[in-house]
């Protein structure tokens, strides 16, 4: 049912929806500043069945962060320790390995790598560890490292960013995660992480990886000191690339979790906030397949709400995720794949288990044997 628009301002933004044409930055700014969320709700919905219909995906994966040292000192991370704290971990690439292999007894379909910059492992040191990934479990998607792990990398090991994104793929690397992007202002950049990738460099080494072929998603991190005004620069020039590449395929608003951060100040962000920037984010960013509400970061309820706001995916198992847990994150370290299916049936979706690549997964009557359907 059509709901009343009590926003008149919502109108001409309706009939570009219903059209099928591209909203522009100052119809963003609309979105995000009228009250009436319900509205907004409705059109992110009418384009996300009209991409998806009632399928909402899934996948069965672990998280792998295979060391929280790290040489920036970000304000908004609670995740980060330097080498000498006594708390924290590096693995070695035979607990890595072992860990893995938790996650291929579970029948996981993907690991999802990222962790810390640290000043010692080398870049050879992380194609040992694709390698041996590869080796133990080669029917196991690796989706490995953040645009700002390259950069370190590259920095690092004194080479392009190209020859560093070339030597992980010939490694095992199959695609990236796409984080660390937080939000492309330099002002806010300058404050929250001054020691990453300034906006154009995130962009510029997310071109690169997908003139190679390695598919990535993108991310924001919303609900810090950025303005609606960044929030909206930051979707339109990730649009901008995707025009360009074609090379993203999912898109992940993050919620800032302040716990533990220098940035603890910070309120935290509301259900209204979060459904709000999933609806806006499927509305604005029309080329990008996939709009996912990461339940580790809005817990399982508001995530499964965000099902009829826009959103069609809501990542995975996960297992054993570290970097929103230190920043006080209370969501559970893992769902089973029985609990998604349940989360997706009771929104009155239909689950459909995928890939990383979302090729549709099936699976036999253990949950652990599974075929991908290319």
């Amino acid at each position: 049912m059509t709901p009343v628009f009590d926003d008149p301002r919502l109108l001409p933004i309706r009939n570009k929806v219903e059209a099928g044409e591209r909203l522009n930055g100052d119809d963003g700014l609309t979105l995000y500043r009228t009250p009436d969320l319900l509205s907004v709700g409705w059109m992110a919905n009418q384009v996300r069945e009209r991409l998806h219909g009632n399928k909402t995906f899934f996948n069965v994966n672990r998280h792998i962060n295979p060391t929280d040292v790290c040489v920036a000192s970000c304000k908004l991370c609670a995740f980060g320790k330097k080498a000498k704290d006594p708390t924290a971990y590096a693995f070695s690439l035979e607990e890595i390995w072992e860990r893995a292999g938790r996650g291929h007894a579970e029948g996981v379909t993907e690991f999802h790598i990222v962790g810390g910059l640290h000043p010692e492992l080398s870049l050879e040191w992380y194609c040992d560890m694709l390698r041996g990934l590869k080796q133990r479990y080669p029917e196991v998607h690796l989706k490995a490292f953040t645009m700002v792990e390259i950069g370190y990398f590259a920095q690092r090991t004194k080479i392009s960013h190209r020859e560093v994104l070339e030597r992980l793929r010939d490694a095992g690397m199959d695609s990236m995660p796409g984080g660390g992007a937080e939000i492309f202002a330099e002002r806010v950049r300058r404050i929250i992480c001054d020691h990453k990738l300034s906006g154009d460099q995130w962009i510029e080494c997310a071109r690169t990886a997908h003139k190679l072929g390695i598919h990535s998603n993108c991310t924001m991190l919303y609900g810090h000191i950025e303005t609606e005004e960044d929030r909206m620069d930051h979707l339109l020039k990730l649009r901008g690339l995707q025009d360009e590449t074609h090379g993203f395929q999912t898109f992940i608003p993050l919620a800032f979790h302040p716990d533990n951060t220098a940035m603890s100040h910070v309120g935290k962000t509301t259900g209204f906030n979060d459904i709000r920037e999933i609806a806006v984010s499927r509305l604005m960013l029309d080329n990008i397949p996939h709009i996912k509400a990461y339940w580790v970061m809005m817990t399982p309820q508001i995530a499964q709400i965000a099902l009829r706001f826009g959103a069609d995916d809501l990542d995975g198992t996960v297992v054993e995720e570290k970097i929103y847990r230190d920043a006080g994150g209370a969501t559970s370290g893992s769902l089973r794949r029985s609990e998604l299916l349940r989360l997706i049936r009771e929104a009155g979706r239909e689950p459909l288990e995928r890939d990383t690549l979302y090729h549709p997964v099936e699976r036999k009557e253990s949950e652990n044997v599974f075929t991908v359907l290319v």
